[in-house]
């Protein structure tokens, strides 16, 4: 369990370094394997990725840092969290590099419409991302549970246990089309496991160490898709 310790000047300077650093790192994994910097897939999905993204960091800067901050963590405590980690590092580096080597090569042709509406609900999936934060303050990045912690059962998590990952599902799914790729659609796939794995993993933390979780499981059914799963 840990408490914030970062002032809000502190806190500033970090999120600068690192959506800087994360935007760079991003547009440089597109254009290096593109060849080019005309690659406009790429450049709209970096703009309704990253211009949302610095607002809605902004907003919590001035309003909830303390979530900020849990949302600056990566170290993870347990074991099979730590193991996602390192996994999922794979699948995002074939699904945002593959791309690239696809607009150069021309491999794939997606039509400008299904590249559009892809970019539409992977903005959609940011969204609704923003809403899930907004609604649970205490949504880490890594799997802990903190002192004063409660459920959430209201807004999105009344639909689902896992709303968090439901948004991003929708953002990685659809973002190999958003820039233009038949092919990313491959390994981007394996997301859905990766998911699963962590769910279920999660889950067994907060039923040990959230008091209300088991009764919380019993009155949402679905962990992420309402009548599936």
């Amino acid at each position: 369990m840990s408490e914030r310790r970062l002032s809000r000047a502190q806190l500033a300077k970090m999120i600068i370094a690192r959506f800087g650093g994360g935007l760079v790192a991003v547009a440089a994994m597109f254009f290096l394997p593109a060849g080019t910097l005309t690659y406009w897939e790429a450049w709209v999905w970096l703009g309704i990725i990253f211009i949302p993204m610095g607002i809605f960091m902004i907003y919590l800067i001035r309003n909830d840092p303390a979530l900020l901050e849990r949302r600056m963590r990566t170290r993870e405590t347990e074991k099979q969290q730590a193991l996602f980690i390192k996994l999922s590092w794979i699948w995002f580096l074939a699904s945002f590099l593959l791309p690239g080597f696809d607009h150069r090569f021309g491999w794939s042709n997606v039509p400008t419409g299904v590249v559009i509406a892809s970019a539409a609900l992977v903005l959609l999936g940011y969204l609704g991302f923003v809403l899930v934060l907004r609604e649970n303050s205490y949504a880490s990045r890594v799997v802990e549970v903190e002192r004063g912690q409660k459920v959430i059962d209201t807004g999105p998590y009344a639909l689902v246990r896992h709303p968090l990952y439901l948004a991003a599902v929708v953002m990685y799914l659809f973002s190999p089309l958003a820039l233009g790729s038949f092919w990313a659609m491959i390994p981007n796939l394996a997301i859905i496991p990766l998911l699963v794995m962590r769910i279920m993993n999660e889950e067994a933390v907060l039923t040990r160490e959230l008091p209300g979780y088991p009764e919380y499981m019993q009155k949402v059914n679905y962990r992420l898709v309402p009548g599936v799963w």
